[in-house]
């Protein structure tokens, strides 16, 4: 999916950073994603060498206004203190807001105090998350609203959807022209207004312009044991992303342990109505290609359309849309 140059600008586009699990190994960083809608730049779990992995990327960090943590075990979010440490070094201009379960306010707080300037003490907000059994919003602007709702792991932990705001309507100029709608009236017009004619004739939206592309959503799921209850919070979504750290024959070590199998993920992806699963998490267990197409083969006979997420990969949204 990720065969030519990207438009950031414009749809919803999902890279993966990081696709190991706690115990680091050469070959696979821990866990991050970055996200971005539209104009929007978001980063999801930031897992130790993160910013190595931006930059390699070519992922600018002086776009990330907003950080979302998951949980507060190190591979999820050790590479907190070195960006934040980075970003203040370079003199970010705007705040940079970071959204995690409690206990993200003290950690945010003392990366602060030990890796920031004097004067980033104000630039960097943290807010913490109880969703308390519901999705509550934590974001929104006139681009995107995100909602966080509980995981079940072994500590607290929270997962994310993304719903990308609807865009505005095609203009039909034709129309506009023929009905005589003054230029002044256009952006309204794109909006969803009527237009009134001078004489009082009203003349529908639906006359005057066509339907844009429709709004895309993604869900983030890390570290949890199979949790039917989020299924509710994610039905839907476009894609889906959703730990996958052992395979079937692990069962018993992943829910002793506070995580899912693939099949598990799965299980959730088709229950949900979700258009494609992306796996990640993987266990050190799973070295090679072979053995994490093992583990996608195992969910994907329990759901289609199953990506093995894998480092550097992007996800285009509009390119799933397509093949459904």
């Amino acid at each position: 999916m990720n065969n030519r140059r990207p438009n950031f600008n414009d749809g919803m586009y999902l890279q993966v950073i990081g696709v190991g699990s706690a115990r680091p190994v050469p070959e696979r960083h821990p866990s991050s994603q970055v996200l971005r809608v539209r104009d929007r730049v978001f980063l999801i779990d930031c897992g130790e060498g993160t910013q190595m992995q931006l930059l390699k990327y070519k992922v600018p960090i002086s776009r990330l206004h907003r950080i979302f943590l998951t949980h507060l075990h190190g591979d999820h979010c050790l590479g907190v203190p070195g960006l934040l440490s980075t970003m203040s070094l370079v003199g970010f201009q705007h705040p940079v807001h970071i959204y995690g379960p409690e206990g993200t306010k003290d950690f945010v707080d003392r990366i602060v105090k030990y890796f920031c300037r004097t004067n980033d003490e104000g630039n960097i907000v943290a807010h913490e998350i109880n969703p308390d059994g519901e999705a509550i919003m934590v974001y929104e602007d006139h681009v995107v609203e995100v909602h966080a709702f509980e995981l079940k792991h072994k500590v607290s932990c929270v997962g994310y959807r993304f719903n990308e705001k609807p865009l505005q309507r095609h203009l039909r100029r034709d129309q506009a022209d023929y009905y005589g709608v003054p230029v002044a009236y256009f952006g309204r017009i794109k909006q969803g207004d009527d237009y009134i004619m001078p004489d009082g004739t009203i003349v529908p939206n639906e006359d005057l312009t066509s339907p844009n592309r429709p709004p895309y959503s993604f869900a983030y799921c890390s570290d949890t044991i199979y949790f039917p209850e989020i299924v509710p919070f994610i039905q839907g979504v476009d894609l889906l992303y959703h730990e996958t750290t052992f395979g079937e024959e692990l069962s018993d070590k992943a829910h002793a342990r506070g995580h899912s199998t693939a099949l598990e993920a799965a299980k959730i992806a088709r229950l949900a109505g979700v258009k494609a699963l992306l796996m990640g998490h993987y266990s050190t267990r799973y070295k090679t290609i072979k053995e994490v197409e093992m583990l996608r083969l195992e969910a994907e006979s329990q759901f289609p359309n199953v990506i093995a997420g894998e480092e550097g990969l992007i996800i285009d949204v509009s390119e799933i849309i397509k093949a459904k």
